[in-house]
């Protein structure tokens, strides 16, 4: 038996609703995508939604549009893919990573408070395998330490305070205290990858709250100009009557959302609940099969909270680096995909090249060393996820 790590979940629905689009002579940013970014507002709860090529480019337009930049820092997660904190690169700041929790994937929110300066524009918290992070603590972190806040411009202004940027990109319909992942955070990033719960092949979308004395559509069109080499009109509104005239009001960015990509998005944002439901009857039966296992895995489902069932991550306890690397391997032999996420950002080249060491981040480090992900998707059949779970107790238990 072939198990793969994380297909995606295709249907002939997404396929015809693709080639509609084909036919219909618009291809790029058009309909389907404002129609897609009014359905995620609904979903999410917010105002309005932007969807673009990704939810990198979506915290990055995220930071420009708060002018985030050159001698602002951004804290960030060293646990952590790679996105978090190269956007913060990319706009010119420093990102300035935090260490995890002892025994948890979450960033240690006294470090946070400890990192938190007057050069400190925006915090990144990541929402892990798509279980949302202890906001509560964040804005409390960010209320106690508005004093400190020192605005560049009117929008920082208008926060008056650090501003609290959801890396989202594993939490599309992830809840918390009752509240809809995109409803929580200042802003919220989500990815639409193909490897995501929802997907549209490559793809993000940011939402926001209202922020007092600046207006959504504002933003909306900030954000699209952006996004869009800084020009004034996208090409559905030069499609109108002698409206070809346009104007670049900065030297900016190409990371716009098609409306291919966003046929396929509105057919598995119809199929989603569908897919959460799936999803978690699999980390139900993961759960139960493993509960007298020496491993500690990720609570997805409490009454406080509620995954989008993004990945199911293993703790191998009492293990190392070998031992994970060795049952990857095994598993393999057996036909099933696994992975680990994530190799903390220190112990990467390119942030290595930054100055950090994963020597001062033992707490990240320790959660790695013995993490494995098990395959956790929608096209997985029962019998398979039951040749998973043999396998994987089998091996682990030898």
């Amino acid at each position: 038996m072939k198990i793969s790590f994380s297909p995606p979940d295709i249907t002939e629905q997404e396929i015809q609703k693709v080639a509609e689009a084909l036919r219909s002579g618009w291809i790029t940013t058009g309909p389907r995508t404002k129609e897609f970014e009014k359905r995620i507002a609904t979903y999410c709860h917010t105002q309005m939604a932007v969807c673009l090529n990704s939810a990198t480019a979506c915290m990055e337009m995220a930071l420009r549009l708060l002018g985030v930049g050159i001698g602002d820092e951004v804290i960030v997660p060293a646990y952590t893919y790679t996105a978090t904190a190269s956007v913060v690169c990319h706009v010119g700041a420093k990102p300035v990573m935090v260490d995890c929790a002892p025994n948890a994937f979450e960033m240690d929110y006294a470090q946070v408070a400890a990192a938190i300066n007057k050069r400190t524009k925006v915090i990144i918290p990541v929402d892990l395998a798509g279980v949302m992070c202890d906001y509560d603590a964040i804005f409390k972190l960010v209320e106690l330490k508005r004093a400190l806040f020192r605005p560049n411009n009117d929008i920082q202004k208008a926060f008056g305070r650090i501003v609290v940027l959801s890396d989202a990109a594993h939490a599309f319909g992830a809840s918390r205290h009752g509240k809809m992942c995109g409803e929580v955070a200042d802003f919220t990033s989500f990815s639409f990858h193909a490897v995501k719960n929802l997907t549209t092949a490559e793809g993000g979308a940011l939402t926001w709250r209202p922020i007092v004395g600046v207006d959504d559509e504002w933003i909306y069109k900030q954000l699209q100009t952006v996004s869009l080499h800084g020009q004034s009109k996208d090409a559905l509104a030069k499609t109108q009557l002698g409206a070809w005239e346009y104007d670049i009001v900065s030297p900016a960015y190409k990371c716009n959302m098609t409306d291919i990509m966003a046929a396929i998005g509105l057919i598995q944002l119809q199929r989603y609940p569908t897919i959460l439901e799936r999803r978690k009857a699999i980390i139900e039966r993961y759960n139960a099969a493993l509960e007298n296992c020496n491993v500690q895995v990720l609570n997805h489902f409490t009454a406080n909270h509620v995954s989008s069932g993004h990945l199911y991550l293993v703790r191998l306890l009492d293990k190392d680096v070998t031992f994970r690397n060795e049952v990857i391997l095994k598993m393999a032999e057996r036909g099933i995909a696994t992975n680990v996420h994530y190799k903390p950002l220190p112990m990467m080249t390119a942030y290595k090249n930054l100055g950090f060491d994963i020597a001062d981040y033992p707490q990240a480090y320790n959660q790695y060393c013995n993490e494995i992900t098990l395959p956790l998707h929608t096209c997985l059949t029962d019998e398979q996820v039951e040749y998973v779970i043999t396998n994987f107790v089998d091996i682990i238990s030898e």
